[in-house]
């Protein structure tokens, strides 16, 4: 090797060791990856949080022309698995269209209850929680508006979607509690809202403790815009629980949107032609709070769509 390949190598690994670099901020640290198929988003990963030895990570989707300068609306995504399963690539169909229509799509890894656990899901509440507070911190980095960011989930993670942002408690000790974790509008996809004894799911877990964990029993006014999409055949969602949640919220000023799907069980939003036929009604719905514009870029099925409950 002559003498000047030998200086080329010594300077390619100082500039890979990083030597003399300053730090690089929040947004510039973020692993940047084009998003599979759609090479005008951008997909991106960072840890929002360290706990047990374990980094737990929101994973982005960034919409065409994002800049850390933006203020752009924000859906928060949690997961579904009853507390105990799925991971945070189960809700990439919802994120990437809603990134699509120029929101910022950021899915969250929490911790799962183990599978021998019986008791309440504390973990996941508390994940959910600072994953909704680092989000309003960083919203500057992030090109988000930091008042209106919305949080949306499957099934348990409807559930937590709905607990940060109507129940108390279930506080991580290392969160920074001045900062909100509270969401200003929820798409909840055939959510457990409720951990009661009458309709509820999850009940044995909770037990005496329903009102430390379910949003049904925590409806209060001021709560955040919601909409609900349940199949009407959903055993896990009993269509009563979620039109007595509809009830609750209508008592307080709340809305609450609600659309049915005939013949549908538990998770039939994951599969089409209902994932187009929810984003649908989803996108609709934060259109009228004014986040997104214009019709829906999914294709309408030619089937009808969900059947919505009166207000």
């Amino acid at each position: 090797m002559n003498t000047a390949s030998l200086l080329r190598v010594v300077l390619l690994v100082v500039l890979g060791l990083g030597w003399g670099v300053a730090a690089p901020t929040i947004a510039q640290s973020i692993d940047a990856t084009p998003m599979a198929g759609k090479p005008t988003a951008r997909q991106d990963s960072t840890v929002y949080k360290t706990v047990e030895g374990r980094g737990l990570k929101l994973f982005f989707e960034k919409p065409p022309g994002w800049k850390p300068s933006d203020k752009r609306p924000a859906m928060v995504w949690f997961h579904g698995g009853g507390w105990v399963g799925g991971g945070p690539e189960k809700l990439r169909p919802q994120s990437e269209y809603f990134a699509g229509r120029g929101l910022v799509g950021i899915r969250v890894e929490y911790r799962i209850i183990p599978k021998d656990d019986k008791g309440p899901p504390v973990v996941c509440c508390q994940d959910a929680k600072s994953a909704m507070r680092w989000v309003r911190a960083h919203a500057a980095e992030l090109g988000v508006d930091p008042g209106r960011i919305g949080a949306g989930g499957g099934s348990a993670g409807g559930h937590l979607a709905a607990f940060t942002s109507m129940v108390e408690g279930q506080d991580d000790p290392g969160d920074d509690r001045t900062v909100s974790p509270v969401a200003q509008a929820l798409v909840l996809f055939n959510p457990v809202t409720d951990n009661g004894p009458q309709g509820g799911f999850g009940h044995a877990r909770v037990g005496d403790r329903v009102a430390e964990f379910s949003p049904a029993h925590n409806i209060r006014a001021g709560a955040p815009l919601a909409i609900i999409l349940v199949g009407r055949e959903d055993a896990l969602v009993p269509v009563s629980t979620v039109e007595r949640f509809q009830a609750g919220m209508k008592k307080v000023g709340a809305r609450c949107d609600v659309v049915l799907y005939d013949k549908q069980g538990h998770g039939f939003f994951n599969n089409e032609p209902y994932l187009s036929r929810t984003l649908i009604e989803a996108d609709r719905f934060l259109a009228s709070l004014g986040w997104i514009e214009g019709p829906p870029t999914r294709k309408v099925p030619e089937v009808p769509l969900g059947n919505s409950l009166p207000q």
